[in-house]
């Protein structure tokens, strides 16, 4: 599973979605990527649960790139407790993803392979995503 080895502060705020993607919109290493559409938290179970699905569909062929990592925290407090008594336990690790931002990269594969590759993965996200390719 996906997570941090060690982070300055365990607990941190939720922050806002708002606004594109201005660094991780571009594809560097693969010749097609997955774009994001949505603004959402993808969780480490997500985007694992992408990287599998691809890793499953291309066998041993091409070359597969995680562009996101879950390096925030959120946490939630128990069912049926009472407002108050401060902030609840760490229950998970997600990436802030922002339209534009591309999630997986792939390289080394024909297109129609790598295409619906890209395509069972975005089933697996909960959230629109595009097939972009590169622009040389």
């Amino acid at each position: 599973m996906l997570m941090p080895k060690k982070v300055k502060y365990r607990k941190i705020q939720r922050g806002r979605m708002k606004g594109k993607a201005w660094r991780g919109n571009r594809i560097v290493f693969g010749e097609m990527g997955l774009q994001a559409l949505e603004p959402c938290w993808l969780t480490a179970r997500q985007i694992e649960a992408g990287r599998i699905a691809i890793a499953r569909f291309i066998k041993k062929g091409g070359k597969l790139w995680i562009r996101v990592f879950p390096w925030k925290s959120y946490t939630k407090k128990p069912v049926e407790s009472r407002m108050g008594k401060g902030k609840g336990d760490l229950e998970g690790w997600v990436d802030v993803i922002r339209p534009g931002r591309i999630i997986y990269e792939i390289e080394g594969l024909p297109k129609e392979v790598a295409m619906e590759a890209l395509r069972i993965a975005s089933h697996k996200l909960p959230i629109k995503t595009k097939i972009v390719m590169r622009e040389d």
